[in-house]
């Protein structure tokens, strides 16, 4: 049977195909961020609630204007006994008219004028919630893109770690292929073959351990991001090398003046004191402009037309002259909590910046360690190999070399991704974590 070179080149399209549809999908860490704010559930909840506040607001201002109220009715009367007082005909031959129809229209205004301050009030105490809720929608913002960083790092390094371990595998494998000669031979005792095979079994267990992490870590982030269940999220190198870090904090008065949690507390504290004016209201009378439009029709009996009216209506509630000073006294308590709580988080917010900038320095240490490290481990390497190949070092030393080597490795790689994460979370303790990515608007 021959076959047609068609169908073999077509065969070869086809695993083309498959190859790139298995592909890895790459995204930037500005990308990644840009999709969580616009499709996470928490952004979205935030977002929800910004909207309902500002609801709220434009509701409470609806309070300071005029209120227009429109009635009418029309009813018929059966059977209606009438009895006129005025203009009484007292005559035997007087007929009584025949009412069985009544129509009344009304319009009527009421525009407050005073009620003890209660209504500017009530629109600052709305105006400060919903300038708290904003800033806590903000900070929900900046939640989510630390957890991006973290989630996108921790990935980084999963596939660093693998990569390295592959590499070494690699190698170890090929060992083992040479210590099946060298051990035939009589040139190393069965011993040596075994311990490098050993070391190909536990570097096989470490892969398959940073498999089950990086699998872990690419679900987390594509259900954040909500994207297909089957995606496979690739980190580039290129994100890492030479990342360029700026406007590093050395002490916490950034963070009083950026972070959007404790620009909320502030808001809520505004908001309390406007809720003490309130309940005060109540000492204060009520006063509005009254004014209207009626229409009268009794049929046979009484019409009036264009019946205006106007005046002044003043109320006060006496007994919450008694009743309001637990009110009072509640707001105030309410107050004291707003107050409290900012000074809380204040001290915290203080001492989680100087944790931030401590760790992002020892990451910085570190991986200049980490550098040193892994010269260091790479000439030990070389030095115990010559040795090996010489008969002047044990499989032991080789092994032991071959190890650490290629911990220096996996521990240099990651190092950098770490450095990014702390200096992402220092920005994020400093409350400028949002403005990194140039993303606010979304």
């Amino acid at each position: 049977m021959k076959i047609n070179p068609f169908m073999l080149f077509g065969i070869f399209l086809i695993g083309i195909s498959s190859i790139e549809a298995q592909e890895k999908t790459s995204l930037t860490l500005d990308d990644a961020v840009r999709i969580a704010w616009e499709k996470s559930d928490e952004v979205t909840l935030a977002n929800t609630k910004v909207n309902t506040k500002k609801y709220e607001l434009r509701s409470t201002k609806n309070n300071q204007y005029p209120d227009l109220k429109a009635s009418g009715q029309y009813q018929r009367l059966a059977g209606a006994d009438v009895n006129l007082k005025i203009n009484q005909d007292n005559s035997s031959g007087s007929s009584v008219p025949n009412v069985d129809q009544l129509m009344l229209g009304q319009l009527t205004a009421s525009l407050p004028i005073f009620s003890g301050f209660k209504i500017q009030n009530s629109i600052k105490l709305s105006e400060n919630l919903y300038q708290a809720e904003i800033a806590n929608s903000l900070k929900t913002k900046e939640d989510i893109a630390l957890r991006v960083v973290n989630y996108y790092a921790d990935l980084y390094k999963a596939q660093k770690t693998i990569e390295l371990l592959d590499e070494d595998q690699k190698q170890a494998k090929q060992r083992v292929t040479d210590f099946i000669e060298l051990e035939k031979n009589g040139i190393i005792p069965r011993n040596d073959l075994l311990k490098s095979q050993l070391l190909v079994s536990k570097i096989q267990l470490s892969i398959d351990e940073a498999n089950k992490n990086l699998n872990i870590l690419n679900y987390y982030l594509i259900t954040l991001l909500k994207l297909d269940p089957a995606t496979k999220l690739y980190v580039r190198e290129s994100d890492f090398i030479n990342f360029k870090t700026d406007n590093i904090p050395s002490n916490e008065q950034p963070a009083l003046e950026n972070r959007k949690d404790l620009e909320a507390l502030r808001y809520q504290e505004k908001a309390s004191e406007s809720n003490i004016q309130m309940a005060k209201s109540a000492y204060y009378p009520s006063i509005s402009l009254l004014g209207g439009y009626a229409a009268v029709d009794v049929r046979n009996i009484l019409t009036v037309q264009n019946a205006m009216n106007f005046g002044v209506g003043i109320s006060y509630d006496l007994s919450g002259i008694l009743k309001k000073g637990a009110d009072i006294k509640q707001a105030q308590s309410k107050a004291d909590e707003a107050k409290s709580s900012q000074e809380i988080l204040t001290n915290y917010i203080k001492v989680e910046v100087q944790k931030a900038i401590e760790d992002y320095n020892l990451a910085l240490k570190q991986s200049s360690v980490y550098d040193l490290a892994l010269e260091q481990a790479s000439e030990n390497y070389r030095i115990l190999k010559d040795k090996f190949d010489n008969g002047l070092a044990d499989t032991n030393d080789l092994l032991e070399a071959d190890v650490e080597h290629l911990s220096a490795k996996v521990n240099t790689a990651t190092s950098k991704a770490d450095i990014i994460q702390r200096y992402y979370e220092m920005l994020s303790a400093t409350g400028q974590l949002s403005q990194s990515f140039n993303l606010t608007k979304i």
